[in-house]
């Protein structure tokens, strides 16, 4: 299964892709879409560059499912709505490829990742670097993209193994549903 995780940011959206074969990870590639070369108030030409280069990504690579970041509400109530509006063109990206999407948050990605959900940004990219068996250290928004689809793979294996168990366990609708925890 091909994965595409994505980091939305407004001024950098990190994006990773992975092959999962089972518990087999291997790295695709990394990298960020970045729009910093624009006007800082020009959000609807930042919104486009995220849209267009997410759909560059998708058709690049042609991943089977993606893994997008949950937005966490920050203490500046504006940064939480710009990083919404990039999230959503992310997402939108996503869904006009007709592609499904997971979404975590980042404790749960760094939970998955590094084993705690305070996990400082080096150690996550140590971490994806140690599991994709990388020659150097990611990005690191690249580096949170694909811990993103990292967590996944692994949450993907999971369910798998939850069906396998049908005559004995079910996986509870609100699991199926999307968001957990």
């Amino acid at each position: 299964m091909r994965i595409l995780g994505i980091d939305p940011g407004l001024q950098t959206t990190g994006f990773g892709v992975i092959d999962a074969d089972g518990a087999a990870l291997s790295y695709v590639a990394s990298g960020t879409i970045r729009t910093t070369q624009l006007p800082r108030g020009d959000l609807p030409a930042r919104v486009r560059v995220l849209f267009e280069g997410v759909h560059e990504v998708v058709q690049r690579y042609q991943p089977e499912c993606a893994a997008l970041e949950i937005v966490f509400v920050n203490i500046n109530p504006q940064a939480t709505l710009l990083l919404g509006q990039a999230r959503g063109a992310c997402l939108s990206a996503l869904v006009t490829r007709d592609l499904s999407v997971a979404e975590y948050t980042a404790l749960q990605m760094k939970k998955a990742v590094a084993g705690h959900g305070k996990a400082a940004k080096a150690q996550v990219q140590e971490m994806v670097k140690r599991l994709l068996k990388l020659p150097g250290l990611p990005g690191p928004d690249a580096a949170d993209a694909l811990g993103l689809a990292i967590t996944h793979a692994s949450a993907a294996r999971t369910l798998q193994s939850l069906q396998g168990l049908s005559g004995r366990s079910r996986a509870s609708g609100m699991f199926r549903a999307g968001r957990t925890g």
